[in-house]
């Protein structure tokens, strides 16, 4: 059995997806100790809580893989203009360049947003790569054709020591729409007249092309200024409540079970009890679907 290891393990997203493509963990590690507990909780593997500008690489057990999720806040546009810390957020993927000198795995898997590509020093990291015998192949992928019923567009970029980059084929599977996910019983409804100026506005143009029921952005632009149909994934799910149910004159957040559902994560995956915690948590995880899929489809091209 191929075993791997979980740079930046956060809830296991990628991990759940190697694990259900026949792969098996043998060490993570996050820097958040609450998230490292619920990565422990699901997955029966300790993670170790850690910065890793300060892991020691000769220390990892013995492996075949290495799954690497950097952050992206210093890529994605989603933070909105230029801040200081976004050198910090950044400077993560040379934690990557450090782990392959070390260990030397045959194959390795990268996943951010696709504003990486564009990075001043993306070509400076596949440098870095090529130098130590790798090639990279970034696939541009929208976890929508994976069947998580959710428009989420990532890089996951196939990491090999072989001449070529390895280019990968997927069987895309049908898209889900949101209203399959949506738990019609909750009842944390509001008012639509209680909320702000810019989201009734935004509500009101929903209204005009959906009519009762639809989602709305709660905030920034969203799907514009006229929702988006139940009958398609929902938009980017984001570490804060992004999306708006609309029915007639409420309208509520999505639950923390429907956000799971959303990013394709089991029913049966534990969360903390707290809800701002947990959206947060899986608004940073990788869609356990697409992760399996990619993964299985480098396995067997690998």
């Amino acid at each position: 059995m191929i075993e791997f290891v979980d740079l930046f393990a956060g809830l296991g997203g990628l991990s759940l997806g190697a694990e259900h493509a026949g792969l098996r963990p043998v060490w993570a590690s996050n820097h958040n100790q609450r998230v490292c507990d619920v990565y422990e909780r699901n997955h029966g593997l300790k993670p170790i809580c850690q910065c890793l500008r300060q892991a020691d690489w000769t220390t990892l057990p013995r492996h075949d893989w290495g799954l690497m999720a950097p952050s992206c806040q210093g890529h994605t546009k989603a933070r909105g203009k230029e801040r200081p810390q976004h050198d910090i957020y950044r400077a993560t993927m040379w934690a990557c360049i450090e782990y392959l000198e070390i260990n030397r795995v045959p194959v390795a898997v990268l996943e951010n947003v696709p504003e990486i590509l564009d990075w001043v020093l993306w070509p400076s990291f596949v440098h870095a790569l090529r130098s130590l015998g790798y090639s990279i192949a970034p696939h541009v992928l929208d976890a929508a054709d994976f069947g998580v019923p959710q428009n989420r567009v990532r890089v996951l970029a196939a990491i090999t020591r072989s001449k070529a980059p390895l280019r990968l084929r997927f069987r895309r599977r049908g898209h889900v729409p949101a209203r399959k996910m949506i738990d019609w019983t909750a009842d944390n409804w509001t008012a639509v007249a209680a909320k702000g100026e810019a989201t009734r506005a935004r509500i009101q143009q929903g209204r005009k092309k959906f009519g009762r029921l639809f989602l709305a952005p709660y905030y920034s632009s969203g799907s514009g200024t006229t929702g988006r149909s139940i009958d398609r994934p929902i938009g980017t799910i984001s570490t804060h409540d992004r999306w708006l149910l609309v029915d007639g004159d409420r309208c509520r957040f999505l639950t923390v079970g429907e956000i799971r559902a959303f990013m394709g994560f089991p029913e049966s995956f534990w969360l903390p009890d707290s809800a701002t915690a947990a959206k947060h948590m899986l608004g940073n995880a990788v869609p356990p679907p697409m992760a399996r899929d990619f993964i299985t489809a480098l396995k067997e091209a690998a």
